[in-house]
């Protein structure tokens, strides 16, 4: 049997697997058989050898593969295999904490054949329940504004909104979180907000590119970091828009980029909203707006206003 757990959401995901791994070592005392492969660091020989030995034990084997979809030599021998593979008594668990490519065979036979589950960033309701149920099962309490704004700063990265929960909850000792304990303890992520206020400009939504900003303007940021920051997303979308126009797949794109697998995985999916001639001009009004204000042609504030207005 083969499962495939992938999607955004890699702490759910990894939440998941964590959860398919303890179920099995509640019923396989032993532990023997079950073995992690990173598809990167071995062949598909390895892989399969596993399915050869015959163990001591009549357990069934659990098999956790990661990053198939970085290794294309592994990817065209798993295909020819899949059918044997399926047919085995054991479990494969094929793992991916990175957006796999959708592009690829091996996604569109994996997820026509096998067990899966895709794991979406939350939002909206969703998000706010997951953050209250994280908080219960602390034993802790929050007011609803607090929980308004604990997200606000966080965004929908569950690695981040779990690890503030647990610091908010050690704080409290108890208590009730208040709007002051998260604007005391929690910094907000304005890698998170600049990203939202570009995927708000490309779908024409001002009003909310203008919330993003303000919001940390509000709290006192720099409107020269603000720019900076988002020079620096846009630069991504740009370099990572022009190799996924040359037809390179997420993995040459990493390799090209010299970017971290993270940063290409936002970006490989948020470019498509651009074209080039688009990314190539938003990139240059965001220089004009830098030099406008080192020269003192214009307020910093009113320089940054003006750009989200332009673009």
């Amino acid at each position: 049997m083969i499962i495939f757990l992938y999607g955004q959401d890699s702490y759910r995901s990894k939440q998941k697997l964590d959860e398919i791994v303890g179920h099995y070592k509640k019923v396989h005392k032993s532990g023997l058989n079950l073995i992690y492969l990173d598809a990167q660091q071995k062949d598909f020989s390895d892989f399969y050898s596993h399915f050869k030995v015959s163990s001591m034990f009549t357990e069934k084997k659990l098999i956790v593969l990661k990053n198939v979809f970085l290794n294309k030599k592994f990817q065209e021998d798993f295909l020819k295999e899949i059918k044997q593979i399926e047919s085995f008594k054991d479990i494969v668990v094929v793992y991916e904490d990175q957006e796999p490519d959708q592009r690829l065979k091996i996604f569109k036979v994996l997820t026509k054949e096998c067990k899966l589950q895709d794991f979406k960033l939350l939002d909206g309701k969703n998000l706010k329940l997951w953050a209250l149920k994280e908080i219960e099962n602390r034993g802790a309490k929050i007011n609803m504004d607090a929980t308004d704004l604990l997200i606000i700063y966080t965004g929908n990265n569950l690695w981040q909104l779990s690890n503030e929960i647990k610091k908010l909850s050690d704080y409290k000792k108890g208590a009730v979180i208040k709007k002051e304990d998260v604007a005391l303890l929690v910094r907000p992520r304005i890698e998170v907000d600049i990203f939202k206020t570009i995927d708000a400009l490309a779908q024409k939504n001002k009003q909310q590119a203008f919330h993003f900003i303000h919001t940390h303007l509000d709290n006192g940021e720099s409107p020269l970091y603000l720019l900076s920051m988002v020079a620096y997303q846009c630069k991504n979308l740009l370099i990572v828009k022009e190799l996924a126009e040359q037809g390179l797949m997420y993995a040459s794109i990493v390799k090209r980029s010299g970017l971290h697998p993270f940063v290409v995985k936002k970006n490989y999916f948020q470019c498509s909203k651009f074209s080039l001639p688009e990314l190539k001009a938003i990139y240059h009004k965001i220089f004009q707006t830098d030099l406008a204000i080192k020269t003192g042609k214009v307020e910093a504030e009113t320089a940054l206003d003006l750009l989200i207005s332009q673009i």
